[in-house]
C-alpha cells in the first residue's frame, strides 16, 4: 500500500482483502457498458490450490459458471485449448456471443494429458501472450484461467468485461498494460492466419 508524501502508523488503516475486492468489483461494474456480456465457463478439475485458483475467485463474483463434469462443456462454446492447431481470433466473437467461452481450469504440468481428451465446443488457441499472474510469472502462454478469458473477451472487443474479470487481483492490470500492444493487434486481425501472422512478429 502506498502512503503520500507523511507517514502516520496511528492514522493508518489498511483494508481487508475483501473490502479491496470489493471496491475494486464496484468500481468495474459502474464502469461497464451496457451491452450484454460474454456467457463464460469454467470446466474446473480440481488440479490446483484453492486459494491460487482464479476459476473458483470468478465464479464466487458470479463472473463465470463452474463445471465439474465433461458433459457438461456446452457443445457450440468456443473452447480455449492450447493446443489447437486454430488461433482465437474476432472471426469467433459471432459463436461466442451465441454460445459463450469456455476455459480448461488445470494443472498446467498435466495439460497435454487433459487436453487429449475429446472435449465439446469449437477448440481455439490464443496466440502468444505473457502471463503476469504469480504462478507462471513472464511465462510465454501459462495463462490462468483469468487472464485466458480476459485475453478472449479483449480479442472480440469485449474490452469492458475482461477489465471486469481482471479487476478481482492487483496483477489484473499488469496483465494488460504487458499485451496491451499485441492484444490491440490481434484485436485488428480478420481470421485465425491472420493472427497468427501477427503473433510472429511478436515471437520474432
Amino acid at each position: 500500500m502506498d502512503v503520500a508524501n507523511s507517514f502516520h502508523p496511528r492514522k493508518l488503516v489498511i483494508p481487508s482483502p475483501m473490502r479491496l475486492e470489493l471496491d475494486s468489483w464496484n468500481k468495474a461494474i459502474h464502469s461497464a457498458s451496457e451491452r450484454p456480456s460474454i456467457r463464460l465457463f469454467a470446466y474446473h478439475l480440481k488440479q490446483c490450490d484453492p486459494k491460487k485458483c482464479t476459476a473458483l475467485k470468478l465464479a464466487r463474483f458470479g463472473l463465470v459458471k463452474l463445471l465439474f463434469k465433461m458433459r457438461s462443456i456446452p457443445a457450440r462454446a468456443i473452447n480455449l485449448n492450447p493446443f489447437s492447431e486454430v488461433a482465437f481470433s474476432p472471426a469467433d466473437r459471432l459463436v461466442a456471443e451465441e454460445y459463450g467461452i469456455l476455459a480448461v481450469d488445470c494443472s498446467w504440468m498435466r495439460s497435454e494429458e487433459v487436453f487429449a481428451l475429446n472435449m465439446r465446443g469449437k477448440s481455439r488457441c490464443l496466440p502468444y501472450l505473457i502471463a503476469v499472474n504469480p504462478v507462471n510469472y513472464g511465462q510465454v502462454g501459462k495463462l490462468s484461467t483469468a487472464e485466458a478469458l480476459a485475453a478472449a473477451l479483449y480479442i472480440i472487443g469485449y474490452e469492458d468485461q475482461a477489465q471486469r474479470i481482471l479487476s478481482l487481483w492487483k496483477w489484473g492490470t499488469v496483465f494488460l498494460e504487458t499485451n496491451r500492444e499485441a492484444l490491440d493487434a490481434y484485436r485488428e486481425a480478420k481470421d485465425s492466419t491472420d493472427v497468427v501472422n501477427i503473433q510472429g512478429g511478436y515471437m520474432s
